[in-house]
């Protein structure tokens, strides 16, 4: 970890973990979906949430490895409340089939936490003919988003308790394409560069975080969205980076990365501490509000993303 660690405004250092940054708050009663959470920080978000007595369903890809995750928090945390659903973000299909599996389910929906992603692979589309990146990382979220609002609007109404929803962006989103969002050149890979289309996913993580939020403001709906930078954290989602960046980065990786348990705080804090009531469109980092890149800042790139999205999931 970074060796030099200052308290910010929260109370709250990058150094801090999910259970210090969630301690003695009770959930209770809250039922919360995370994405991706059979895997590195998802998982720590799970465990974390269902210690607080949230009942956590976990959205994976790999059901089986899901609940073999199940199983360990299980038998760690013997009265936690946990179901396993399957859910590919990079099939819409895949999307509606789970949220119409979860409305059957008639459970309520306190908590959103879009925590699954994909990082630099390979040039390559979606099941729906996206670029790999953009349509896992960003369209499978908004629709899955989309799908849910009204059963997270409907819950904060029937309990009076406020529904967050948080979407997993990150730092990269600073480094992306020129013009930030590629709307005619998404999928044309003869210009494609892996990091850059990673940020330009990540770009589109805050501008529909911030969106969200002042379309559900303006609502007056009792639901708020905010996105975070969890930290850089040594999980899976590096597996697409070739050995000689592992190589370099490993030689620095004690003094620059998080633990997963770190990595885990900034989406446990924004998904459960009071400190983040009313609280919306807002950029986290190291369980703080930090400012994003100016284009994330672009209230017109966020309206035109949002345009753009929505004639992708209604096509």
């Amino acid at each position: 970890m970074w060796p030099f660690v200052r308290k910010r405004p929260s109370g709250f250092s990058s150094s801090s973990t999910a259970e210090e940054v969630t301690q003695g708050i009770d959930g209770t009663g809250l039922t919360a979906i995370i994405t991706g959470a059979s895997s590195g920080i998802g998982i720590e978000t799970a465990q974390v949430l269902a210690l607080r007595g949230v009942h956590v369903v976990m959205a994976v890809r790999n059901v089986s490895s899901g609940n073999a995750v199940k199983e360990a928090i299980v038998k760690e945390i013997p009265t936690a409340r946990i179901d396993v659903m399957e859910l590919d973000l990079s099939s819409m299909v895949s999307v509606r089939k789970f949220a119409s599996e979860f409305d059957a389910l008639d459970l309520p929906l306190n908590i959103l936490i879009n925590n699954a992603g994909v990082l630099a692979t390979p040039f390559s589309l979606s099941q729906d003919g996206w670029e790999l990146q953009f349509g896992t990382n960003h369209i499978g979220h908004f629709l899955l988003t989309n799908l849910l609002l009204e059963k997270m609007k409907s819950t904060s109404r029937k309990s009076g308790i406020e529904g967050r929803i948080i979407i997993v962006s990150s730092e990269g989103h600073r480094l992306t394409y020129w013009d930030g969002i590629r709307f005619n050149k998404i999928n044309y890979g003869a210009e494609y560069q892996r990091y850059l289309a990673y940020g330009q996913s990540k770009l589109a993580n805050i501008l529909h975080a911030n969106e969200l939020a002042r379309r559900l403001k303006e609502e007056g709906t009792n639901v708020t969205a905010n996105s975070l930078h969890p930290g850089l954290i040594m999980t899976s989602l590096f597996r697409h980076q070739n050995s000689i960046i592992n190589a370099a980065f490993g030689a620095v990786a004690k003094l620059a990365t998080k633990t997963v348990q770190q990595g885990a705080a900034t989406t446990c804090y924004v998904a459960m501490n009071p400190e983040v009531k009313g609280v919306t469109g807002k950029f986290f980092k190291d369980s703080n509000v930090c400012t994003p890149s100016s284009q994330a800042l672009d209230h017109e790139l966020a309206k035109k993303l949002w345009d753009f999205s929505m004639n992708i999931i209604q096509a």
